[in-house]
């Protein structure tokens, strides 16, 4: 299955309206913090209305009071604007303060349900994306939209209804004048309408950047060793700059974009300003019109323009909290192709097998396979060995054993039961896998040993201690200065190569597996800790299958059958020197 995330440019959206867009795909993400968003609609509402009964009143107490001399009437009408005033300042604060918890509860739960969607995707993904961009996506995409919810809804939502709402008081008041004062806002919208699908793709544009530079950042530092010891800072710098470069161009890109509407709509409120001046001077010469209306229809004029500069600014954050969403949506809309298969589950196997491959066949890239239409089988308690020239598919035979990939073609059974029907923590607990790469987390030598063991989670040290040395284990802890409280890190620098091979060594024999998969496991340990893990291996339950992947013929000498992969085959290499003679030969060949 292909995981890419897209790196291209966004298409143009198929929907006739982006605020229908922006409608659809942000509801969802507001359905459980409804409550609140009501309550911040009900606060922008009267912050609304407080705006749009302000001028009014202002143009009654000068044509009326003011005009008439009635000066405690204007005072009676200034302390019902102060009390008008107060209620604003108090909803707008409440509007703030809802909306900012909203958009910090929606960041919390989007990250939550990114990273737990991750947890859920299969190996193939990680395979196929870099790990930057998606911290990037997590990180800063999801906060575009926590900066948009806790700021610029709200305000986007208050500008709109500002709007519509001082558009009908200019067109009841005067409709020539409201017409005059409407006529530059239409030529600003019909702008903002065609340049909403680019300031959209800068806006996304400037995300992917980030990403990649973020990935450039990773990769460095993860291999800063080998960097140093190949004297290739020049490499890594240049690759570094061009991402930067990348970032910056698009980053300039997307802040013209995002600023060019502001002076469109200050452009726009000027020329309005200007026009209903003049022509509303005009009136009040031929009678038609009051000073006070005039100065309440300017105050209009600049609620309804200010918003449109407003929503200008605005308009951006949302395009941007698009862009992010668009990128979130893409990593949540996969689904995992290693998914449970109750049909067909079951086949008849002898007693003494564990494992069966039937017909099976893989390619990580379609139509280039890995292996091509393989059968063997594996019996109980014995042990095989896989080699064969480097790049033959023996770690890939090993990924589907303990099912990090499922065939392309085929079937694999574990104990007559297909592997795909198997629960995670069923088959976790049948197969011990160690990578040939082995991966420890922040924490001690005993959190690592017992990831994923639930079985000795809440045994002490002590104990713990009691049932290693019962598994014939407790020795390899001497290599540990402080045991089992021996702090490791998930880069691994705490401890070496070896001794992380042997944490993930204990981490796997511990659970006692049906099947012990080791993948190159002792390639990086001295020789008499590889006797040691030797007969610690030999001391396992004798129901134990164990699979050995080594390219040293001695760790493989005494398996009961050795099988040749190579070239999308697997077969039975017979003998000790036969296996070397086809490994020597598939060398050459490769």
């Amino acid at each position: 299955m292909n995981y890419s995330l897209s790196k291209t440019d966004i298409k143009k959206e198929k929907e006739k309206s982006v605020l229908l867009t922006a409608w659809r795909r942000l509801v969802p993400l507001m359905a459980e913090e409804k409550w609140a968003v009501a309550l911040a609609m009900i606060a922008t509402l009267v912050s609304a209305a407080v705006t749009l009964i302000v001028p009014i009143i202002i143009a009654r107490i000068i044509d009326v009071y003011i005009a008439g001399h009635n000066f405690s009437g204007v005072l009676s009408y200034s302390g019902l604007l102060t009390l008008i005033f107060i209620v604003g300042v108090i909803s707008s604060y409440l509007q703030i303060r809802l909306m900012g918890g909203v958009g910090r509860r929606l960041l919390f739960n989007l990250r939550d349900k990114i990273f737990n969607k991750l947890q859920a995707l299969p190996v193939a993904f990680f395979n196929q994306n870099k790990a930057g961009d998606l911290i990037s996506r997590i990180n800063n995409d999801t906060d575009k939209l926590n900066q948009f919810f806790a700021q610029a809804l709200m305000q986007f939502i208050s500008n709109l209804i500002l709007i519509v709402g001082t558009g009908v008081f200019l067109v009841v008041i005067s409709l020539k004048l409201g017409i005059v004062a409407l006529i530059p806002a239409v030529f600003a919208l019909v702008l903002t309408q065609l340049l909403s699908p680019w300031v959209k793709r800068t806006s996304l544009a400037s995300l992917q950047t980030l990403g990649g530079m973020s990935s450039e950042i990773q990769e460095s530092i993860n291999n800063f060793k080998v960097i140093v010891a190949f004297n290739r800072l020049d490499y890594f710098r240049t690759k570094f700059k061009e991402a930067n470069e990348k970032n910056y161009v698009a980053s300039v890109a997307a802040g013209v974009a995002s600023n060019i509407f502001n002076p469109i709509y200050l452009l726009a409120s000027s020329l309005a300003q200007m026009a209903v001046l003049a022509y509303g001077i005009y009136l009040i010469a031929l009678g038609n019109f009051t000073i006070g209306l005039l100065i309440g229809f300017l105050l209009y004029v600049n609620n309804f323009y200010t918003p449109l500069r407003q929503l200008a600014s605005v308009w951006p954050s949302l395009q941007l909290a698009l862009a992010g969403l668009d990128r979130i949506a893409e990593v949540l809309s996969f689904e995992s192709d290693l998914k449970i298969a109750p049909k067909k589950c079951s086949r008849t196997m002898l007693p003494n097998l564990v494992m069966e491959f039937q017909n099976v066949s893989f390619h990580y890239v379609a139509g280039q396979d890995v292996l091509k239409n393989i059968n063997f089988t594996l019996e109980r308690g014995k042990t095989y060995a896989l080699v064969g020239p480097t790049g033959g598919g023996k770690t890939t035979t090993a990924s589907l054993m303990a099912r990090l990939y499922d065939p392309s073609q085929g079937s694999i059974f574990l104990e007559g039961k297909d592997i795909r029907c198997l629960e995670p923590a069923e088959r976790v607990k049948k197969i011990g896998f160690i990578l040939q790469e082995p991966f420890l987390f922040n924490g001690t030598v005993r959190d690592n040993i017992l990831y994923g063991n639930e079985e000795f989670q809440a045994y002490s040290n002590a104990e713990l201690m009691t049932v290693l040395k019962k598994s014939h284990l407790a020795k390899l802890l001497t290599r540990f200065s402080a045991g089992l409280d021996t702090i490791v890190t998930s880069s691994g620098d705490s401890v070496s190569l070896g001794q992380k091979q042997l944490i993930a060594f204990i981490r796997a024999t511990l659970r006692q597996p049906d099947i012990l998969i080791l993948d190159e496991a002792t390639a990086n340990i001295d020789t008499i800790t590889e006797q040691l893990l030797e007969d610690i291996i030999k001391q396992l339950p004798a129901t134990t299958t164990k699979v050995i992947i080594a390219h040293r013929l001695n760790t493989i000498e005494n398996a009961d059958e050795i099988f040749f992969v190579n070239a999308g085959s697997v077969v039975n290499a017979g003998s000790m020197q036969h296996a070397v003679d086809l490994l020597l030969n598939g060398d050459r060949q490769s």
